[in-house]
């Protein structure tokens, strides 16, 4: 019966595209080899003789320069240069990691893509959910990418992210199309699994290059980037609507093919270039700018939605919907080009370093220099020592540490080497882990973004609950909150480090307490409280992948910083084992079940006893606010557990935060 069923599904597929030679799974690994190895070996060919050919043309430049004769060659050498100068702009790279963040968050698009497999392939919905939870470990499961991106190139590192998007999801579409044999639900769950995971690769990339670039903005380039990606569905889905196919199989080919090419295009852009040595006056400006950008992004998405929703638009319509969108997107790249071309940039460069900013960076160890730093040091200075101005407590230091030698070269005192890094120094994955500052960290992170990601993925149940008819409206909804939460989560937490000179965690503590008021509200079930609380919860889930990243790299250091970030994303799949798996389905199915049993002494009448011999095989729904009720006090309760810790973590990092940005500092440039 499944064979007639598979032939019959041939037969349409057959009549709905053209005749193509069917692939064999060996034929398919080999030319995929191929084409992957090729490409390899091309950017290793690029990678080998960029730099080489910008050396020689800045040389060129300089060759020419010197006839004064030639007055057009002289012009196309200071264009040289500047074309130079922009390549290695830290705010180029930013905005291209912009551009390989609107492409990275495919895992949103899993409920889009999740129908065509469905169908295709004859799932039900077990296994349906079974493939969703291979996407999520895929999503978040990302040790091997942390050691990769401290062993290979930033380029090569996007290349494997690149690889392991096309071959996981190119399979599929394979399978869903059904150019090659069916696979078992397993092999689907592999190649989900892996094509969901090139997603790490992007994200760790762009978040390391971009936060070493701008080592004294960290909350803004990290929310601005984890905003992007979790824009990046809606962006996808705006730019399939342009395609206009009723084919819905075709949207699987772009996740495949999209991502990939985007991020083979951006490899050589997207990369640490020494940005602490371009801090300029006008970075204040040019933030400014792109949180503006942002806004405009988020309201324009916001306003599609609605409009799309409420009437049925033609294809002229989605056309500029989508023009517009796309002009937004590349509006950023006005930043790097005006700061390039800018008459004052060279003025600029000149004095980039700034007396002050010759300090120790957030997260820069001092292993790095010659300067021996000694445990006698940090024992015996006093506590006082760590609030003066910097100029003076290097001072103070300095004349603890002659002193200590000196007692040390007359046998007085005994001096040995600390062991371990300090906080705010480079700490490697298995360093930090046997720290209480990066469990306090992690816990956090796990009862506040845990409780968060519960009511992203039950909000059709919720809002059914509840009796709102389109649960749709909330998901576009929370996705628009959880894009300004990230943005501005990284807006917030940067204005109390800097304008309050308080640890960063604080921010993140008042934005767990948001997420308590709004988990009440959607437990209470008052009219329209489903709306404020997917609000206050959408901003406080976001806020979290705006903070806790930026945190961890003030703490722990910039070196192993990508290994760090992806031991953080693990608290997603924890978080929702604990709330949705274990708490909110046992506790809803336990409600459902009181009211099935209740209306069982109802009186029994034809109509009734009908009703329930048809819904025998249907699952169970619970109706009201009781199915969420005590769910949502729980979760209030642990985001309120969450911002304990982080105030208890506050507490510990207070005098590092005042070391990093004290308003004694002299480089108060972002």
């Amino acid at each position: 019966m499944h064979g007639d069923t598979n032939c019959v599904k041939e037969e349409e597929s057959l009549t709905a595209h053209p005749i193509r030679p069917q692939l064999t799974p060996f034929q398919f690994c080999r030319s995929l080899f191929l084409s992957l190895f090729s490409t390899f070996a091309l950017s290793i060919s690029l990678a080998q003789y960029q730099v080489p050919l910008l050396d020689r043309s800045k040389n060129t430049h300089r060759d020419r320069g010197s006839n004064c004769n030639c007055n057009q060659t002289l012009m196309m050498g200071q264009l040289q240069e500047k074309l130079l100068s922009l390549y290695k702009s830290r705010w180029l790279v930013f905005v291209a990691a912009m551009w390989l963040q609107s492409w990275a968050g495919i895992g949103y698009l899993f409920g889009s893509i999740s129908p065509v497999i469905k169908s295709s392939l004859n799932y039900n919905q077990k296994q349906l959910a079974v493939l969703g939870v291979a996407k999520d470990l895929g999503d978040c499961v990302g040790f091997l990418t942390g050691v990769l991106c401290e062993i290979l190139p930033i380029w090569g590192a996007l290349l494997v992210g690149a690889s392991l998007n096309l071959v996981g999801y190119g399979w599929v579409w394979l399978v869903v199309t059904y150019r090659v044999p069916t696979l078992p639900l397993w092999a689907m769950c592999i190649l989900i699994f892996v094509g969901t995971n090139g997603e790490t690769y992007f994200n760790t990339v762009s978040l390391v290059s971009c936060v070493q670039n701008f080592p004294k903005s960290r909350g803004p380039v990290v929310g601005i980037l984890k905003g992007f990606a979790g824009l990046s569905g809606a962006i996808l889905t705006q730019i399939y609507a342009l395609l206009h196919s009723p084919d819905h199989a075709s949207l699987l080919f772009m996740v495949a093919v999209g991502p990939a090419l985007v991020a083979i295009g951006l490899m050589f852009l997207v990369r640490p270039v020494g940005g602490h040595k371009q801090v300029r006056p006008s970075d204040g400006k040019c933030f400014t700018f792109v949180y503006g950008v942002c806004l405009l992004l988020a309201a324009y998405l916001f306003g599609v939605m609605v409009v799309q929703d409420l009437i049925e638009v033609n294809e002229t319509v989605v056309t500029i919907f989508t023009g517009i969108l796309l002009l937004i997107l590349i509006v950023p790249i006005i930043i790097p080009i005006s700061l390039t071309f800018d008459p004052e940039h060279k003025h600029a460069e000149e004095e980039v370093l700034l007396p002050g900013t010759q300090n120790k960076e957030p997260g820069k160890s001092h292993l790095d220099s010659d300067e021996v730093i000694l445990s006698e040091v940090e024992d015996e200075k006093p506590k006082e020592v760590d609030l003066l101005p910097a100029s003076e407590r290097q001072k103070r230091i300095a004349h603890l540490q002659s002193r200590l030698l000196q007692a040390a070269a007359e046998g007085a005192v005994r001096v040995k080497r600390r062991r371990g890094p300090h906080r705010g120094e480079d700490f490697t994955l298995t360093q930090a882990l046997i720290k209480a500052d990066f469990w306090l960290l992690f816990i956090s992170m796990v009862l506040g973004s845990g409780s968060g990601l519960t009511v992203i993925d039950n909000l059709g149940q919720m809002s059914q609950s509840l009796g709102y008819d389109n649960a749709h409206i909330f998901v576009s909804m929370i996705s628009i909150w959880n894009f300004l939460g990230r943005v501005g989560g990284g807006y917030i937490s940067e204005l109390v480090v800097r304008d309050h000179v308080y640890p960063r965690p604080t921010a993140l503590a008042v934005f767990q307490l948001v997420m308590t008021i709004g988990h009440l509200f959607i437990g209470m079930g008052w009219p329209g409280s489903m709306y404020v609380g997917t609000l206050l919860v959408g901003l406080g889930y976001g806020a979290h992948w705006a903070i806790v990243p930026a945190t961890a790299s003030e703490l722990f250091g910039l070196r192993n910083f990508g290994a760090l970030y992806n031991f953080i994303t693990l608290a997603n799949p924890v978080g929702t084992l604990v709330f949705s798996s274990l708490i909110a389905s046992t506790i809803y199915d336990s409600e459902a079940e009181k009211q099935a049993h209740n209306g069982r002494h109802h009186p029994l009448n034809i109509g009734s006893m009908m009703l329930r011999l048809q819904d025998v095989n249907e699952s169970l729904k619970c109706e009201g606010s009781i199915c969420f009720f005590l769910t949502s006090i729980i979760m209030a309760g642990f985001c309120i557990v969450a911002a304990g810790l982080c105030m208890v973590l506050v507490f510990r990092t207070r005098i590092v935060y005042a070391n990093l940005y004290g308003k004694s500092s002299t480089s108060r440039l972002r």
